[in-house]
C-alpha cells in the first residue's frame, strides 16, 4: 500500500516536471545562498474533488484568488528586506521558489520539488546526511492542505513556519514535530469569539462553517469551551459550496437568533453573506473569522448593510513600512520585462503560472485582504532569525561553512524571542505564537466601506481584552441586540429546553408519566419510576399495577386444567398403545412412530405451563420454543405417515424401485431425523440470535405495568413458523393424494381437520397479537397451542383408540384384509 502511494506521488510529480511550462518565474524564483519554500493559493478550485489520482492540477486553470498573490508578495518583500539587512544575515542571502497551492490533494509535485535534492529523494537517508533543496517552508494556506502534506516535510524535521493553519491538532507535536504557526489556533480565535458573545451578554448563537479541517475544529472547539458559559448553540451546520445556503438561513432566522458565528474559508463566508443579502436577512450579528474579517469584497456588495452588523477579528498588525514602495517598484519592473521572461524563462515544475498577475495594478495589491500579511513576514524573519542562531552570526558576518540542516533551525525557533514591527515574536512548547488580536467593525455605511478596530485582545501571562461599546451603531439601534427566547412559565408548568439547549426553553406541561417537582426542580419533568404512572400536569406520581397472566385467574386455570388433561390423556393413549403394539389398529396408525408422535405432544403440553405467572427469562425462552419444535416433531411423523401409505398402496406399483430404496433405506426415520435436527438448528439460532427478552410495557396503559415476552428475532421466527407450517402443508398434500384408500388406512378427513385447526388457531393468534395489548394475548397464545395439540390428539389418536377398546373386531388383520381386498377389486375395475 506505502508502495503504490509512493508510486502515485511520483508518477503526478514527473508528470508535471517534465511536461509541463509556465511563465516568468522572477516572482515565484530567486537564487539564494539557502533556498526557502513558499506554497501559496493564487487559484482556488472551486469544488474539491475527493478521488485521489496520479493527475496534478495545473492552479492556472482554476478560479483566481488575488490575495493568494498579496502573500506571495509580502513574502518577496520580507526576503528582500533580511537580504538587505547588514545585521540579521550579513553575507548570506536567502532565495525562495514558490508554488501555486491550490488543491487538498493534487499539488504533491511542488511539495516534492521542494523536499528533492538534486532532483530525488531518499526517505531513508539519515537526517545528517540529508540536505533537501529548501532550509524551510512557509505555507500553504489552509489546515487541511497542511495536514495534507505535512507528513512528507516532518519525516525529515523541515521546519513548516505557516502562515495559515489554525487547526488545533496541528500542535501536536507527536504528531506534527516539526509543525511551526505564526498565527494563533482555532482554540485562541474560538476563545476569542466566546470573549465577544459573553461580552455583550448574547447566549443564543449560531455557527456556520465549511466542510474542512478548519471549520471542523473550530466547531469541536467552540462546543467545548462553551460549557459552563451559559452560552447556547442553538445551530450549526458545515457547508458545501453546493450547499442551500438560503434554506440555512431561513431555520436560522426562524429560530430567532441573531448572533451568528461565521467560522468559515472566504468561498463560503461570500456564500453566506450574499444569501442573506438575497433572502433579506436582517439586523444580524456576524462574528467573523481570521479568514475573511479583512474581506475586501464582501463590504461592496450592494445591500450588505441591511444584513446587520459585522464584527471580524484578525490580526492586531496588519501592515509594516516599506511594503507599499516594494509592490510599487515590483510592479514597474515586472510589467516591462513580463513578455521578455515569459518567452525565454521556463520554471522547473509547473503551478509557477498566474496570468493574471501581471495585470493587477500595485493598488489592486496593496489592498487585497492583510489578514495574514504580519503572518507570512513573521515567518520569513523566524526562519531568518532560527538561521541567524545555527550559523553563529554576529554584526559582521555569518559562518557559511558551519554545517546547516533543517532541523537545526526547529531547536532555535522555540527559543526566538525578537521584537518586529512592535509586535514581540516568541514561540510556546507547541511552536505556537503569542496572541494578539483586534476585533473590526465594518463600516458599511461610508463609501468606500472601512474597517474600524473597536477592540483588542491580548494573551500574555494573562488575558486582556476590551471593546469600545461606544463605536458600535449597532444597525441604527440604540440598544445591544437581544438574542434570547425564553417566557415565565405559568404554575404549574415546567421549563423545557429546546434541543439541547438550556439558555432558550419553552414552556409545558409535564407529559403523562412525568411530574414536576418545584422544590426540586423547576425546569425539569422527572419521569415517574418504571412502576408508577401520572397524569399530563402531574405534581406526584402513582403506584402502577403490575400484570401478568397469575395462576390463580380463572383463565389460567382452564388453559393449565386443559393441559394436565390433555397429558393425562396422552400418557393414557401411550399405554394404550403400548399394550396394544402388535394390532392391526396400532401398526397402520404408525407402529412405533406414534409413541414418538404422543411423546412430542407431551412435551408439547408442558410448554403451556410456562405462560402463567410472574415471567422470567427461563420462562420466555421455554414457553414457545418447547412447542414449536416437538409439535413440528409430530408433524414430521404425520407427514412421513400419510406419505408411507401413499408410497405402499400407489408408489410400490408405478414406482417399484423408489418404493424399494425407500423401504431398504429406511426413508420414514431418515427424512424424522433430518427434520427434526434442521428445527433443532433453527430453534438454536431462534434462542440465541436476538434471544427472547422480558419486557415491562408501560406505553401500552398509563396505569399498568405489563410483564411481557418478546418474540426474539423476527427473521429467525419466521423460519421457524415456515418449516412446520410447510411440513404440515405436505401433510395435507399427500393426505389428499390418499382419499381414495381403504377406511383403514384413509386419513384425510382426520388430517385435514386437524391441520385447519392447528393454522386457524395460529392465524388467530397473530391477529390478535399484532392488532391487541392484552395481558390475555398471552393465555391466548396458550389456547393456540392447546388447540394444535387437541386437533391432533381427537382427529387421529382417539378414534384409533375408540377402535380399539370399544370396536376390537375391526382391530384384526382379516377385518384389514377385506378393506385392501375391497380396494384392490374397485381399483382393478376403475
Amino acid at each position: 500500500m506505502l508502495l503504490s502511494c509512493i508510486y502515485i506521488l511520483l508518477l503526478g510529480f514527473t508528470s508535471c516536471f517534465f511536461f509541463k511550462s509556465s511563465c516568468s518565474a522572477s516572482d515565484f524564483s530567486l537564487e539564494g545562498d539557502y533556498l526557502l519554500g513558499g506554497l501559496f493559493p493564487l487559484h482556488e478550485i472551486e469544488k474539491e474533488t475527493t478521488l485521489f489520482s496520479a493527475e496534478t492540477t495545473e492552479c492556472f486553470r482554476h478560479i483566481s484568488s488575488k490575495s493568494g498573490y498579496h502573500m506571495l508578495q509580502v513574502m518577496r518583500f520580507a526576503v528582500e528586506e533580511i537580504n538587505n539587512s547588514t545585521t540579521l544575515l550579513p553575507n548570506v542571502s536567502l532565495g525562495y521558489d514558490i508554488f501555486d497551492h491550490c488543491s487538498n490533494t493534487k499539488n504533491f509535485n511542488s511539495v516534492l520539488n521542494l523536499i528533492s535534492k538534486n532532483g530525488s529523494i531518499k526517505p531513508k537517508e539519515k537526517l545528517n546526511n540529508y540536505q533537501p533543496k529548501v532550509i524551510a517552508l512557509t505555507g500553504p494556506y489552509g489546515s487541511t492542505r497542511t495536514i495534507t502534506i505535512a507528513p512528507l516535510f516532518t519525516m525529515d524535521l523541515i521546519p513548516m513556519v505557516t502562515y495559515g493553519a489554525t487547526s488545533y491538532v496541528l500542535s501536536n507535536k507527536l504528531q506534527y514535530p516539526s509543525f511551526v504557526r505564526t498565527i494563533p489556533s482555532n482554540k485562541d480565535m474560538i476563545e476569542m469569539i466566546i470573549h465577544i458573545i459573553r461580552w455583550f451578554g448574547w447566549n443564543w448563537v449560531a455557527f456556520l462553517g465549511s466542510q474542512d479541517d478548519y471549520s471542523s475544529d473550530g466547531l469541536k472547539l467552540f462546543n467545548k469551551y462553551i460549557n459552563n458559559t451559559g452560552i447556547c448553540l442553538a445551530y450549526q451546520e458545515g457547508l458545501s459550496l453546493n450547499a442551500n445556503y438560503s434554506l440555512t438561513l431561513k431555520k436560522i432566522d426562524m429560530l430567532n437568533i441573531n448572533v451568528i458565528v461565521v467560522f468559515a474559508l472566504p468561498q463560503y463566508a461570500s456564500k453566506i453573506v450574499k444569501a442573506a443579502i438575497a433572502n433579506n436577512i436582517q439586523d444580524k450579528v456576524w462574528i467573523a473569522s481570521q479568514t475573511w474579517a479583512m474581506n475586501q469584497q464582501l463590504p461592496k456588495e450592494p445591500g450588505i448593510e441591511k444584513i446587520g452588523t459585522v464584527i471580524g477579528i484578525t490580526e492586531r498588525l496588519l501592515s509594516f513600512p516599506g511594503f507599499n514602495q516594494f509592490v510599487y517598484k515590483a510592479r514597474g519592473t515586472s510589467d516591462a520585462d513580463h513578455n521578455d521572461a515569459e518567452g525565454k524563462v521556463k520554471s522547473k515544475t509547473c503551478n509557477q503560472v498566474c496570468h493574471y498577475c501581471s495585470l493587477l495594478t500595485a493598488e489592486e495589491i496593496i489592498n487585497e485582504n492583510p489578514s495574514f500579511s504580519f503572518g507570512i513576514y513573521s515567518a520569513i524573519y523566524t526562519i531568518a532569525h532560527a538561521l541567524h542562531k545555527v550559523l553563529q552570526c554576529d554584526i559582521n558576518e555569518c559562518q557559511k561553512n558551519t554545517m546547516t540542516k533543517p532541523y537545526m533551525l526547529l531547536g532555535e525557533i522555540k527559543k526566538l524571542n525578537f521584537p518586529l514591527n512592535g509586535r514581540q515574536v516568541k514561540y510556546d512548547d507547541n511552536y505556537d505564537p503569542a496572541i494578539s488580536y483586534k476585533v473590526v467593525l465594518w463600516r458599511t455605511d461610508v463609501n468606500p466601506p472601512q474597517f474600524e478596530t473597536v477592540g483588542t485582545y491580548e494573551k500574555h501571562a494573562e488575558i486582556t481584552f476590551t471593546i469600545n461599546n461606544s463605536l458600535l451603531p449597532w444597525h441604527n439601534k440604540v440598544s445591544v441586540p437581544f438574542s434570547n427566547c425564553s417566557v415565565e412559565c405559568k404554575v404549574g408548568h415546567s421549563r423545557q429546553t429546546e434541543g439541547f439547549h438550556s439558555c432558550c426553553f419553552t414552556c409545558r406541561k409535564c407529559p403523562p408519566n412525568s411530574y414536576v417537582d418545584f422544590s426540586r426542580d423547576p425546569y425539569t419533568c422527572f419521569p415517574c419510576a418504571e412502576g408508577e404512572w401520572s397524569d399530563e400536569g402531574s405534581t406526584t406520581c402513582k403506584t402502577r399495577s403490575v400484570v401478568y397472566p397469575q395462576f390463580t385467574e380463572i383463565a389460567s386455570i382452564t388453559v393449565m386444567v386443559s393441559a394436565a388433561c390433555l397429558i393425562i390423556l396422552l400418557i393414557a393413549i401411550f399405554c394404550l398403545f403400548a399394550y396394544n403394539y402388535d394390532t392391526p389398529v396400532v401398526k397402520s396408525a404408525g407402529g412405533g412412530m406414534c409413541f414418538l408422535m404422543l411423546t412430542s405432544l407431551i412435551m408439547s403440553s408442558i410448554s403451556v405451563f410456562f405462560f402463567f405467572g410472574k415471567p422470567t427469562f427461563v420462562f420466555c425462552l421455554l414457553r414457545n420454543v418447547i412447542f414449536a419444535y416437538f409439535f413440528t416433531v409430530c408433524i414430521s411423523c404425520l407427514t412421513v405417515r400419510a406419505f408411507q401409505i401413499i408410497s405402499v398402496f400407489k408408489m410400490a406399483t408405478q414406482f417399484p424401485k423408489l418404493h424399494s430404496l425407500w423401504v431398504k433405506h429406511n426413508g420414514q426415520s431418515l427424512f424424522i431425523a433430518f427434520v427434526s435436527f434442521i428445527h433443532f438448528i433453527s430453534c438454536v439460532i431462534w434462542m440465541t440470535v436476538d434471544t427472547f427478552k422480558l419486557i415491562a410495557d408501560s406505553w401500552t396503559y398509563k396505569d399498568q405495568l405489563m410483564l411481557m415476552c418478546e418474540m426474539g428475532n423476527t427473521i429467525t421466527l419466521t423460519i421457524v413458523v415456515f418449516i412446520s407450517w410447510f411440513l404440515g402443508f405436505l401433510c395435507l398434500l399427500f393426505s389428499y393424494m390418499g382419499r381414495d384408500l381403504p377406511k383403514n388406512y384413509n386419513e384425510a378427513k382426520s388430517i385435514t381437520f386437524s391441520l385447519i385447526l392447528y393454522y386457524l388457531s395460529w392465524i388467530a393468534y397473530f391477529t390478535a397479537y399484532l392488532t391487541l395489548k392484552s395481558k390475555y394475548i398471552v393465555v391466548l397464545n396458550a389456547v393456540a397451542q392447546v388447540s394444535s395439540i387437541n386437533g391432533i390428539l381427537f382427529s387421529y389418536f382417539i378414534p384409533k383408540s375408540y377402535i380399539i377398546i370399544f370396536q376390537p373386531q375391526k382391530n384384526t388383520p382379516a377385518y384389514f384384509q377385506t378393506s385392501i381386498q375391497n380396494y384392490t377389486q374397485t381399483i382393478s375395475r376403475t
